[in-house]
Formats: structure tokens, sequence, C-alpha cells
């Protein structure tokens, strides 16, 4: 396979009349400053490297337009959300999740990191399968034509102080950390997918049980991801019962370091962030969600430059635009202090593309360089938001619309902005008027 970019990301700009050649799924050549020849296929635009999803929550995003009728909180909005829960069977979620992967794919996503609780049937029921609804996930993906890393989430009760699950929340519980562990061990994850681990949250794993679940990532190499400090009430919480901050009880279980993402991170002490850019733990934010949900803006240039690689997640799919996710990492932080200039367009870039790819456990995604998954995105530069843009600074212009063709490992998923697979709009209405 040989392409013809007339503009590419490489490293942290871009660089034009670049040739590209793939072979395997891999990139076999890079070679910039070179005319187009007759064989390869013209990719007209800026061409970046795919785009990683580090945290979605898929089954959210059949609440879109939905949860805006009054006034609330996360809490309010929860209520909802577990009624959505509540519904799904393992055929409904496949179809779901495929049109939501679908839809992902159209905005240049390449790779999702599905943080997935909703395990069992209604009331905790096991399927005969106990791994139904994970597998389901994963078969949406390749049929999307995208790569997932399935982070199956440990969930095992519903406060810091041992509440037990009740209502719809009994289809995220395996009972204790051991249980999820022995459901864990016979996920098979496929060719297109990696299975990682997930804490839910201090409150939804207890204290005692948070170094089984660690130390089972940690054993295989797994990433590992963590709701942290999203609400107040939670640090509130682990504070009144540990005399410790979530971070705090997160390190003290060995949860932390550079396999670990922690996912929003919002409010979180001067020590947690030097605890989490000392372990050199990654940081995910969801800026869409966040501002949607009312959570309020986390430390995300405080947590960079402590040390924490920084990565990007559309969560409750109020909105799926990875560009719009990263520039809103260095939007919100100039509403938060009143200053601009906290990070560049490459830095950015970065943590939408490579070190999104690495929180998901596919160090070999997310750059255009030889050895690398052959993963293309390219962005019209004639849109009526990206005419005349400097394309250097692409992140702060364009939007999901703006994506033209996308290729996955080679294959290419989308074409002139339409999905090669599937009718995403049908598939997407279909979907969620079943469950309406």
């Amino acid at each position: 396979m040989t392409w013809h970019a007339d503009l590419a990301w490489l490293g942290d700009a871009p660089v034009a009349d670049v040739l590209i050649t793939a072979d395997g799924g891999r990139f076999t050549s890079v070679t910039p400053g070179v005319p187009r020849p007759p064989d390869a296929e013209r990719l007209a635009g800026l061409t970046l490297p795919g785009l990683a999803n580090a945290h979605s929550h898929a089954f959210h995003r059949a609440l879109r337009g939905r949860t805006h009728a009054g006034r609330g909180t996360f809490w309010t909005w929860r209520e909802q959300m577990y009624a959505v829960a509540a519904r799904l069977t393992p055929g409904s979620y496949l179809r779901l999740a495929r049109a939501v992967f679908a839809e992902m794919a159209l905005a240049g996503i390449t790779c999702v990191g599905e943080f997935h609780y909703l395990h069992h049937g209604p009331g905790g029921q096991r399927y005969d399968d106990p791994n139904e609804m994970g597998a389901a996930l994963i078969e949406a993906a390749a049929q999307a034509g995208i790569r997932i890393t399935l982070l199956d989430t440990c969930y095992l009760t519903a406060s810091v102080s041992g509440e037990p699950l009740n209502g719809a929340a009994l289809r995220f519980g395996d009972g204790s950390a051991t249980a999820w562990v022995d459901r864990v061990e016979v996920l098979k994850p496929g060719k297109n997918a990696l299975v990682g681990a997930a804490i839910h949250s201090v409150r939804a794993v207890p204290r005692d049980q948070l170094p089984e679940v660690a130390a089972w990532a940690a054993g295989r190499g797994a990433p590992l991801h963590v709701h942290l400090s999203e609400q107040r009430a939670e640090n509130d919480a682990a504070v009144a019962a540990h005399g410790r901050t979530p971070t705090a009880l997160l390190a003290e279980a060995g949860a932390l370091g550079p396999r670990t993402t922690v996912v929003h991170a919002t409010h979180l002490t001067e020590r947690d962030v030097a605890t989490l850019g000392g372990s050199r733990t990654r940081a995910c934010l969801c800026p869409t969600t966040e501002r949607d949900l009312g959570d309020g803006i986390g430390p995300a240039a405080a947590l960079a430059a402590a040390g924490s690689p920084l990565c990007t997640g559309s969560d409750s799919h109020a909105v799926i635009d990875p560009l719009e996710e990263a520039r809103a990492v260095e939007l919100h932080e100039r509403l938060r202090t009143e200053h601009r200039g906290h990070f560049t367009a490459g830095a950015l870039m970065q943590a939408a593309t490579a070190d999104g790819h690495a929180s998901l456990g596919w160090d070999d995604a997310g750059t255009i360089t030889v050895g690398a998954r052959a993963d293309l995105v390219t962005v019209t530069l004639e849109s009526a938001r990206t005419a005349g843009t400097d394309p250097a600074g692409i992140v702060f212009a364009a939007s999901a619309a703006d994506v033209t063709d996308v290729i996955v490992d080679g294959d290419r998923i989308v074409r002139d902005g339409r999905h090669t697979r599937l009718d995403v709009p049908r598939e997407l209405r279909e979907a969620i008027a079943w469950l309406s």
C-alpha cells in the first residue's frame, strides 16, 4: 500500500509531500519531500497519526441530548445512566457499541479504551459465558474497524464505606477482587484487542482489595485505569473513612506508575499532583464530559509539569471529537488560570495520539514512523473551519466533521467522510431507538 500525503504530521509539526508505504499493517517507509508518484493514493489535506480515545463508556452514548431538561449534578445524571444500563442485553450492547465505535472511526479514532463494568445480567445474574458483555464490545470494535483495549473494571461496592451494590449496579459487581480476577483470566481478547484492568474508583473497590487488582495488571504488564477524584464528595468520603485522599489510597495499594492512567483527576491536592507526577502515572482528561456533567476543571498543566503524561477521552460521549478534547485541555486551563499558552499544538497532538495509545497498551501506534501501526487520519484544509488555517495549528481549528479519510492497520475504514462498512447514522438511530 502506498499513500502520498500533501502534508503529514511527523514529530510535532506538519511536513509537506510525504510518501508513505505499508505492508502487513505496519509502515515500511516514510519519506518527506517526494512528489506524488502515479501509483500512490493521494491523501489531500493534513494527515495525522491515528487518534486514541483513552476513556469510553460506550452505552452512555444513548444519553446524548437526553439529560438537559432541568438542574442537577453528576449524581442525578448517574441515575439516568443506570436506567440505560438496566436494559442492555449482549445483543443490544453489541449493536449500540458497534455504532458508537463507528462514530469514533468517523472522528479519526483508531483505538478506544473501553472502561467496561456492565458485566452481568439483571440482578447480577451471570451469563453462561461470564464475559459475554465484554466479548460483545470486542466484537463491536472489530465490526467498526478500530482496535480496542477492554479495560475490564472491578466494581464491588457503592461507597467508600462499603455499602453494597443495589439496583442496576448489581450488574457491575463480581463480589470480590478474587472473583473479578477469576472472570478476567478466561477473557479472550482476539487480534484487534487487548485486555487491561480498571479500578472503577476508590469508592467502588474496598481499600483491602485494591492491591489484588493492581497486582493482576502489574503481573501481566497490562494497562490499569481508574476514575480518580472526579467529584469532591469522593475525596471527602475517602478522607473521612481512611484519613487519606483517593490518590494516597492508590499509592498505598501499589496501583500507581507508568502503566496506570488516572481518569479525570479533577479535584487533586498539591501532594496528589506530586505523587502522580513522581510515579509517572498518566492522566486522562475528558473535557467535554467534565463540562457536560459540571465536574470542574482539573490541573492539567500542573500534572504535566510534575511528570504525568496526558491523554484524552470522550467518556460519556456527549461529544465524540478527539480534536475538541485535545484543544480543550489548553482552553480549559486558560479558563482556570486566566492565562494562555500552557500547551503547544505539538503537545496536544502528542496527548491525542502516541500518549493516548501508550496508555492503552499500544506502544507501537500513534506515530507515522517506520515499524509503527499503519494508522492514518486525514483532515481537510478546505472546509469552512479549516480553510486559510495554518496547518500547524489544526488542533485549534478542525473538528471531527473535517476528517475525510481513516486507515487503521493499513485498512481503509473511512473514505470521503463515510464509513466503508456501516451506515453510521442509521446504526445509531436504530440502536438507541431500541433502548428508548
